[in-house]
């Protein structure tokens, strides 16, 4: 019997990446995993693999940005396949525009709300059951932004993981005594498709020394699994080799500059 044997599991941004990979360890562990995202054939895909290793996967499609949707999501979860006992808000965004010289109101603002203000919101629609049980696991994926803040992430991305990890620590101080566990997941770089959205998308020999996916999923379910009488508040885990960058950050400096911006290097 698997260590999440009976729990139901809520993964967002579960049709790639990081998140692809921690619904898979879920269900190998037990848990039956509800797969949520913008598009629905990623995550039908992951679910055909869950359920081809005779593991529980239900897909749905959800759009975070939208509170209301984010409701009516976990309302249907708790009628159709239970309460949630784990939220894993992985689902995450960085702006296009990384500078915080150039950076618009609206691209911060869709920032904030995807990596910051879906997770209060997510939390907020899966806590009431937790605590009426006695206990739930809230684990969200952060980012080594928050401890080194720079251009990679940029301004937007850095201030939302910040804001989220500092959310997570009051959810801890708040409801513990409770049985609520939160964790925040660190990550450095990892090899994910959002690596495709960079300034400059590294290239393969770069991408050889970044965490795989598959490292991170290791250690969000190893937070999901412990022992009811203990937590793991917060865990950074990163490369083992650090890589030059600094071509990366200078690329990153000038996105969404006007042409006519007097310091910007000459091409």
């Amino acid at each position: 019997m698997g260590l999440l044997q009976g729990k139901i599991a809520l993964v967002t941004g579960a049709g790639s990446g990081i998140g692809r990979e921690t619904a898979l360890l879920l269900a190998k562990d037990g848990a039956t995993v509800v797969l949520t995202g913008r598009r629905i054939e990623p995550l039908r895909e992951v679910a055909a693999l869950i359920e081809e290793a005779h593991g529980k996967a239900v897909a749905r499609a959800l759009d975070i940005e939208t509170r209301e949707e984010i409701f009516a999501a976990v309302t249907w979860i708790k009628d159709s396949v239970g309460p949630v006992d784990i939220l894993v808000n992985n689902a995450g965004s960085a702006s296009k525009v990384l500078n915080a010289r150039f950076l618009s109101e609206a691209e911060w603002a869709s920032t904030l709300n995807i990596n910051l203000t879906a997770v209060f919101n997510l939390t907020q629609a899966v806590l009431p059951d937790m605590i009426a049980s006695g206990e739930g696991t809230i684990i969200t994926v952060s980012s080594l932004a928050v401890i080194n803040p720079n251009l990679l992430g940029g301004a937007a991305y850095g201030a939302a993981k910040a804001g989220v990890k500092n959310f997570m620590t009051f959810l801890h101080n708040t409801y513990r005594n409770q049985g609520i566990r939160a964790t925040t997941i660190l990550p450095g770089e990892t090899n994910t498709p959002i690596m495709d959205n960079r300034a400059r998308p590294p290239l393969e020999e770069e991408r050889a020394v970044m965490m795989d996916p598959h490292d991170v999923a290791r250690a969000i379910v190893l937070c999901a699994s412990l022992n009811k009488s203990a937590v793991i508040p917060e865990l950074h885990i990163c490369p083992t080799f650090m890589r030059d960058t600094s071509a990366d950050i200078e690329i990153a400096r000038w996105v969404g500059a006007p042409a006519n911006t007097p310091d910007m290097p000459k091409k």
